[in-house]
């Protein structure tokens, strides 16, 4: 399908200014040392974007790139132009009446453009489980607040210890925080096979996070982030889909 997102639901989580300049873009350039734009960038972006409102609207998983976890309000980051899951969260609440929006990203690094824009706002909760020290060095231990919960992970850590982590650390805070919608930054470079970094989860282990999280809330979706083994990254959709569709 096609959707492309209103400008009014991307001034809600970015600068209008970076919007203005992000659209005027006209041949390749570097936005930062990770992220390359093109002419085409803001129709692929605002794509993403839209896609990733529909997916709220109707409890779906948003399989759209470019990534948007590191996209802050006001400049590109890590592969990310608009921040997909900051977007569709502002659009829950502005336009569908769902006041209070809780954010569990499970990519490999740290979302920190997600959890800039919502720092301090006490109707989103943002949580993070991610490898510790890694890109883009934010999110290290010690960095939470009211409604910000960051879990720093070492290199290696499996499903077991993963899955630990979620049931002691996440999974009671979000449940405290009784959200309308449970959105999920659905990064699969934790994989135990991905080139770009060292965790080691496994399609079963995604099954069961993806299972664990669709309790958390009356009303869950899913946007998909990090994933850069291509043999694998379907297989591992596949297995979040499964785990968000299975009953509790």
């Amino acid at each position: 399908m096609e959707r492309r997102v209103e400008r009014a639901d991307l001034i809600r989580a970015h600068d209008e200014e970076y919007l203005e300049q992000l659209e005027a873009i006209e041949r390749p350039q570097l936005l930062d040392p990770d992220t390359v734009a093109t002419e085409t960038s803001w129709d692929g972006a605002t794509l993403a974007a839209g896609i990733a409102c529909e997916a709220v609207d109707r409890g779906g998983f948003a399989l759209v790139r470019p990534p948007g976890h590191h996209a802050l309000a006001g400049r590109a980051m890590g592969f990310c132009l608009l921040n997909n899951v900051a977007v569709a969260a502002r659009y829950a609440q502005a336009e569908l009446g769902l006041r209070r929006v809780a954010i569990v990203d499970v990519d490999v690094h740290h979302g920190n453009g997600t959890e800039a824009i919502f720092r301090g706002d006490t109707s989103v909760l943002f949580c993070s489980l991610h490898q510790w020290p890694f890109y883009p060095g934010t999110g290290g231990p010690g960095t939470g607040d009211e409604t910000t919960v960051n879990v720093p992970l070492r290199a290696g850590t499996g499903d077991d210890e993963y899955l630990a982590h979620l049931e002691q650390d996440v999974e009671p805070v979000v449940r405290a925080f009784e959200p309308d919608l449970l959105l999920v930054s659905a990064g699969f470079d934790a994989h135990v096979e991905d080139p770009l970094a060292a965790l080691a989860l496994t399609a079963d282990g995604y099954r069961e996070i993806a299972m664990r999280l669709a309790g958390l809330a009356p009303r869950v979706a899913a946007v998909l982030e990090g994933g850069y083994n291509l043999r694998t990254l379907r297989g591992l959709v596949d297995a979040a889909l499964a785990g968000f569709s299975t009953p509790r």
